[in-house]
């Protein structure tokens, strides 16, 4: 029975070459010796062009980003050695910072404090709340509740940082400087240690102030990448659990989060590395001071929040001070992401044991 038959795929036995169907050619000695081997011989080199060139191209998008990964360090490098060169490892445990002075005192210690004590405070907020969203939106939520909650936190991503750093000048300070700062100060007046860390006086500008904008700021990170891991985990698992009687936080417990743990993870650690590397918000409400001092409602800096705030009018060793500081930032996020890759591995080694 003859007709005209659809033009298939390619990779499909009914593929043509010059007209002539691959199938035909298999079939039928007289239409492959009208194909003839130049013809085969021509497909075949097309084909493999094509592999090579997708080879190269692809190959050179994955160096390309080593060249400009290695291009980055050795910038940083050569903008910090005349900073490296007069302060040497006295620089990380200095924690004055003078550029007017002649020469100018530089230390990096106020701003790593910083760095570390809003991070550490942002991710204990974050952390806990982004996984009870998480857990919310895939165990108990109901179904016309989810996409709302799922949009808004979607929205939290979006928002511009200086957009978070202006609400926190202009609403979180005045909120916590009059109401919240007042309260746990004189609750922890007088106890070991804590009274230390919730000294006043009250300010608008604070390490804690800055810490809750870092952790609004990461909070969706945290709780989209985990929505996502937690929806990997076999249904038949759960219901496995529910069967023998489980509640819902044993099974969120001993089945989803074990489950997930290594995405878990790695979504924090994406986090860590959004609040470490925070410019704009932090900048707006952390004070700029460069000092260390026991409380967290006193002022700070970071790292990036000192480099943004001095960067345009510096020059000279005062420059290369600030780029010294953006080397610091990139190797403390370097090592902390390897830590966190480490981990990891060391995870699915053990759950492949």
């Amino acid at each position: 029975m003859s007709g005209v038959k659809p033009a298939p795929e390619p990779g499909h036995l009914g593929y043509t070459v010059q007209g002539i169907g691959v199938a035909d050619m298999a079939v039928q000695s007289d239409i492959m010796e009208a194909a003839g081997p130049y013809d085969r011989a021509k497909a075949l080199s097309a084909f493999k062009f094509g592999d090579v060139t997708f080879y190269w191209i692809t190959r050179a998008c994955a160096i390309s980003v080593l060249l400009i990964l290695g291009g980055i360090i050795v910038s940083l490098i050569a903008g910090a050695w005349p900073a490296i060169r007069e302060y040497g490892f006295s620089f990380l445990f200095t924690s004055r910072w003078a550029p007017s002075n002649d020469p100018p005192v530089l230390g990096a210690l106020g701003p790593i404090y910083g760095t570390l004590v809003t991070s550490v405070i942002a991710m204990t907020i974050a952390i806990p709340v982004g996984l009870g969203i998480a857990i919310f939106l895939t165990e108990l939520c109901p179904q016309w509740l989810r996409r709302p909650i799922g949009i808004a936190v979607e929205l939290l991503a979006g928002i511009p940082s200086i957009i978070y750093g202006m609400w926190g000048f202009f609403v979180l300070g005045p909120f916590m400087a009059d109401s919240f700062q007042p309260f746990v100060i004189k609750v922890f007046d007088g106890v070991p240690i804590l009274g230390t860390i919730f000294a006043g006086p009250p300010s608008y500008l604070s390490l804690f102030n800055a810490s809750l904008i870092l952790a609004i700021m990461v909070l969706p990170f945290i709780t989209a990448i985990s929505v996502d891991v937690f929806k990997t985990v076999p249904p038949v698992l759960k219901e496995a659990a529910y069967g023998v009687g489980c509640t819902t936080w044993e099974v969120v417990r001993n089945v989803v989060i074990p489950y997930t743990k290594v995405g878990v993870i790695g979504g924090i650690m994406l986090a860590l590395g959004r609040a470490l590397g925070e410019t704009m918000a932090v900048t707006f409400i952390i004070g700029n001071a460069f000092k260390i001092t026991g409380s967290v409602f006193s002022p700070g800096t970071t790292i990036s929040a000192a480099i943004a705030s001095e960067f345009a009018e510096s020059d000279g060793l005062h420059q290369s001070g600030l780029i010294l500081l953006g080397l610091l930032l990139f190797v403390l996020t370097f090592f902390v992401l390897a830590a966190a890759r480490i981990m990891l591995m060391r995870l699915e080694k053990k759950a492949g044991n």
